[in-house]
């Protein structure tokens, strides 16, 4: 997966200059769908110890609501920001992929064809705990990482529940605001539906204020140190689930 993640950040754009929570900046907003939302239970991937990742292989994926039911959204392949698209499974059937979906509303998870995607796994998970100011990136049952974080305004919340890891953006300024590296994640804020030309997408970044960190500072976006999300950036592929929560 290292290999994986080393090449996912050569592609993707450099010197896309983003804003927090304008991660996923294009000219229309994030489709609203009607897909299947659910909660992570522990009958989940996220309650395994590896995860299962989709990433599609042809220019537009097909979601459906159910197996064999009817289309009920399209996604492009590469997403607005140039990088691979790609879900974290949550259930699998003789041809199909029940999958988390990286659009609103939070939690929304659809079905895909298994033969419009190639499968991998991540033993790789990222925990955020809001109340403590604090990440925390395991490999399996080792911690690859543990620093505070700085996390959400009272007004503008960093949104809890199950996301993944979406997309992967070097920065043109590493020690600009956002660091040296953002990722995106599949969650929007709950306040915030646009952003600095986004779509309100929440993200995890580096920092040029160290200050904020365990702190209440952003408008929803996850910030760490600048040496935190340089290692991550080589280590975690899209796609690896992302757990916030109280």
């Amino acid at each position: 997966m290292k290999t994986t993640a080393a090449a996912n950040a050569r592609h993707l754009a450099v010197g896309l200059m983003i804003a927090c929570l304008g991660l996923a900046a294009c000219s229309k907003p994030a489709p609203t769908v009607a897909p299947d939302v659910r909660a992570p239970t522990a009958t989940t991937r996220w309650a395994l110890p590896t995860w299962t990742i989709a990433t599609a292989i042809s220019r537009s994926l097909a979601v459906h609501h159910e197996r064999d039911g009817p289309i009920v959204l399209r996604l492009t392949n590469p997403n607005a920001d140039g990088a691979p698209l790609v879900f974290l499974v949550e259930d699998e059937q003789p041809s199909w992929l029940r999958v988390l979906l990286p659009v609103r509303p939070n939690g929304a998870t659809g079905w895909i064809r298994a033969d419009a995607v190639t499968l991998s796994s991540t033993s790789y998970h990222i925990d955020v705990n809001l109340a403590a100011h604090r990440i925390v990136v395991s490999d399996g049952d080792r911690v690859v990482d543990n620093e505070p974080i700085g996390v959400g305004r009272a007004n503008t919340p960093t949104p809890g529940g199950g996301y993944y890891l979406t997309e992967l953006l070097q920065q043109p300024t590493p020690d600009g605001p956002y660091g040296p590296y953002a990722y995106g994640l599949s969650g929007y804020s709950n306040v915030l539906h646009a952003f600095n030309g986004g779509t309100g997408m929440v993200g995890i970044h580096g920092t040029n204020d160290p200050a904020g960190l365990g702190h209440d500072v952003s408008h929803g976006c996850i910030r760490m140190s600048n040496a935190g999300i340089s290692k991550l950036a080589h280590l975690l592929p899209l796609g690896t689930p992302v757990d916030i929560h109280p």
